[in-house]
Order: C-alpha cells, then sequence, then structure tokens
C-alpha cells in the first residue's frame, strides 16, 4: 500500500517518483489529452516537470500529486497544487490542476480528487486562497472549477500562450478561504 498524502473515496494523492514518468509521459503524448495545451510532451519534457514537482513538495509541501486508482494502484495522472507566478496581477499565488488519462475521463475523479485537495491546501496548508485557471476554450476544466464552488474572476491573455491565438485567452477563477 502506498503511502498517500490525500485519500477520498476512489483516489490516492502522492509525490512523485522517477517510476512514474513514464506513465505520465504516455498521458502527456496524448493529443486529446494536450488539445488545450500548445502541444504534447515527450519523455524529457516529463522528466522535468515530475523533477519540478518534486522539488516543489520538498519546498512546499505541495505539487501536482500523482494520482491513482485506490482500487487497483493504476496511475492515472495528476491533481493538485501548484505554485504560478509570472507577471500578471494576481500572482504569485497556489493554483489547483489536473491531468488524467483520458481513459478516466468522465468518472468525476477530477471533481473528486481536486475537491480534496482544496480541503488539504485551506486546512492542512494555511492557505487563504486558491485560484485555477484554464485556456477559455478549455470547457472540461472550467466546469470542474464550476463544480469546486470556484468563483470567476477574470479573462486574460496567459503571457507564455501570446503566440497561440485560440489558448491565449485564458480565464481565471479563484475559491478563498477567509
Amino acid at each position: 500500500m502506498r503511502n498517500y498524502l490525500i485519500e477520498t473515496e476512489r483516489l490516492g494523492l502522492r509525490d512523485w517518483t522517477l517510476d512514474d514518468i513514464a506513465p505520465m509521459a504516455k498521458i502527456n503524448l496524448s493529443k486529446n489529452v494536450m488539445r488545450y495545451f500548445p502541444g504534447t510532451q515527450d519523455e524529457n519534457a516529463t522528466a522535468d516537470f515530475v523533477q519540478r514537482m518534486i522539488a516543489l513538495y520538498n519546498d512546499k509541501g505541495y505539487c501536482f500529486f500523482a494520482t491513482e486508482l485506490l482500487a487497483t494502484s493504476e496511475f492515472i495522472g495528476f491533481i493538485g497544487l501548484s505554485y504560478f507566478d509570472l507577471d500578471l496581477d494576481f500572482c504569485p499565488c497556489v493554483e489547483i490542476g489536473w491531468r488524467l488519462d483520458e481513459k478516466h475521463w468522465g468518472k468525476g475523479y477530477a471533481t473528486e480528487g481536486a475537491r480534496a485537495t482544496l480541503d488539504f491546501g485551506f486546512n492542512n496548508l494555511g492557505l487563504k486562497k486558491i485560484t485555477s485557471i484554464a485556456s477559455s476554450i478549455n470547457t472540461p476544466s472550467i466546469h470542474v472549477m464550476q463544480k469546486l464552488g470556484m468563483k470567476y474572476v477574470k479573462e486574460f491573455d496567459h503571457p507564455k500562450l501570446l503566440e497561440f491565438k485560440k489558448l491565449k485567452t485564458c480565464v481565471l477563477y479563484e475559491k478563498t478561504n477567509y
């Protein structure tokens, strides 16, 4: 049995290991999974991501957590928190996000894991505000934000997506714990 940092009825969220690179790379190489991003990510880019998540967890006590099904220990992607800091008026901030293998879409896993992650962020980490960002065309993620009770704040052009016309306009949602 794994040592999960967050458990829900069906999911276990944990820190990353190097063994997670290959299954996460498979998810990151899916054009369907990555359709709201500039492109897919190969194993090298995924390895860099995993290393960043390990460092973030060691530094802050949170990251986009590796996520597994409790019943089978199958790796299905990530759900968690990340530190976000760009030259934007709402930064720095803590962002909640998720990316799951498409065979696990439509089962409520993103909402279930994100709801537990919000609880972890507010009650275990003492955060006062958690944000979420998505391209305005990413209606599935926006729907999850809304189901979590996050509130729409604004639309903005993401500085790292300016050359991607259909992706550059993003929405900011947030949830507070005041």
